[in-house]
C-alpha cells in the first residue's frame, strides 16, 4: 500500500496531486497554491503506485503570547510542528478557512491586516521586543543593543525602544496590541517618531535617541527615536492618525498626541498656562509642541491613558 500524501500529478494538471492511500483525489497544489481538479483523462487507476513521496512543507512556529519579551526570549528555539501534507481545511468550513485570512503575498513588509505586519525576511531587519506574533521558516532572532550610547540613553530619557534583529528566510507577523499598522519608505531621508510607535524598520536604516529640538530640561525633557537613510519603517497608531502639512500654517500638536514628523521641520515647545486644564489631558499647565518650516507631522486621535486626578488624603 502507498501511503497518503502529495505525489507528482499523474494527469499533468498540476504539480502535485493528492493520494488518500486507495485512491487519488481532486486535491491539487501548483507552486504552492492549493486548488482542486477533477480526474480527467489520461485516466489513472487508482491502485497506480505513487511515485517518491514529496517532502513535507517547512515547520511553522508560533509565539504562544507577545507580552514577553527581552534578550533570553528569543535565543530559545520554539517547539516545532510538522504540518501535515494532506488538505489543512478538510472537513471544516467558514469565514476563518474560506480564504479571507489567509497570509498576504508580496517581498518585504507588507500589511497582513489593519494591525498586523508580515514581513518576508530578505535582508536583516529590527523589530520591538515583544511585537513577534508568528513567523514561519528558518528564522532568527537576535537582542540587538544598539550600543552602549543608545543603552544609556534610554535609560536616561525613558524613550522605549528594545529592539531585536532578525535574520534568515521566512515569513514574521509583527504587531503591537492591536493598534493599527502604517509602513513608510524613506529615501534618502529621515523622519523623528515617538520611540512606542515604531513597530519595524529595515537594517539599513540608522537611528538614535535625540532630544527633540526645544524641549529643554526644565520641561522634563521630550525625546524621539530619529531615522535616516534609505529602508522601510512599520509605525503604529491608535486609531486612524492625521497626516498636517506644517508648511500650510502654524501647526501645533499635543506632546501625548503626535507620533512624529519629518526631520526638516523645526520644533519647538509652548506652554499653556490659561488653558491648562482644558488643552492636553494634564491637571494644570499643558504642553504642545510648535512646527515651522516644510514637513508633516502625524497626529493620532488619542493621547494615551488618562492622567488621574490627584487625591487628598
Amino acid at each position: 500500500m502507498t501511503d497518503a500524501a502529495w505525489y507528482p500529478d499523474p494527469t499533468g494538471q498540476a504539480e502535485l496531486r493528492y493520494y488518500d492511500g486507495s485512491q487519488w483525489t481532486e486535491h491539487v497544489s501548483t507552486g504552492g497554491q492549493q486548488s482542486t481538479a477533477p480526474l480527467t483523462p489520461p485516466q489513472v487507476s487508482v491502485e497506480q503506485e505513487a511515485p517518491t513521496q514529496v517532502g513535507s512543507a517547512q515547520p511553522v512556529h508560533v509565539d504562544s503570547g507577545q507580552a514577553q519579551a527581552g534578550a533570553g526570549q528569543y535565543g530559545q528555539q520554539a517547539a516545532q510542528v510538522q504540518q501535515p501534507t494532506g488538505d489543512p481545511f478538510a472537513g471544516i468550513s467558514g469565514e476563518l478557512v474560506d480564504g479571507r485570512f489567509a497570509e498576504i503575498e508580496g517581498s518585504g513588509a507588507v500589511l497582513q491586516n489593519k494591525r498586523l505586519l508580515r514581513v518576508r525576511v530578505g535582508e536583516p531587519f529590527q523589530a520591538r521586543q515583544g511585537s513577534m506574533v508568528a513567523y514561519q521558516g528558518n528564522v532568527e532572532f537576535k537582542y540587538q543593543s544598539g550600543g552602549m550610547g543608545k543603552f544609556l540613553k534610554r535609560a536616561v530619557t525613558g524613550e522605549g525602544l528594545s529592539l531585536m534583529g532578525v535574520e534568515g528566510q521566512g515569513d514574521v507577523f509583527l504587531a503591537d496590541s492591536a493598534k493599527e499598522v502604517h509602513i513608510l519608505q524613506l529615501n534618502n531621508s529621515g523622519i523623528s517618531i515617538n520611540g512606542d510607535h515604531v513597530l519595524a524598520f529595515s537594517g539599513g536604516l540608522q537611528w538614535n535617541i535625540e532630544r527633540v529640538q526645544g524641549a529643554g530640561m526644565l520641561t522634563g525633557g521630550l525625546f524621539n527615536t530619529t531615522l535616516h537613510g534609505t529602508g522601510w519603517i512599520a509605525v503604529t497608531t491608535q486609531g486612524d492618525p492625521v497626516v498636517l502639512n506644517a508648511a500650510e500654517a502654524p501647526t501645533f500638536a499635543d506632546t501625548n498626541a503626535v507620533v512624529g514628523w519629518s526631520l526638516g521641520l523645526q520644533t519647538s515647545l509652548q506652554k499653556s498656562f490659561t488653558a491648562g486644564a482644558l488643552i492636553g489631558r494634564g491637571s494644570g499647565e499643558a504642553f504642545q509642541v510648535a512646527f515651522h518650516g516644510a514637513g508633516f507631522v502625524i497626529v493620532q486621535p488619542s493621547e494615551g491613558g488618562v492622567v488621574p486626578p490627584h487625591s487628598h488624603s
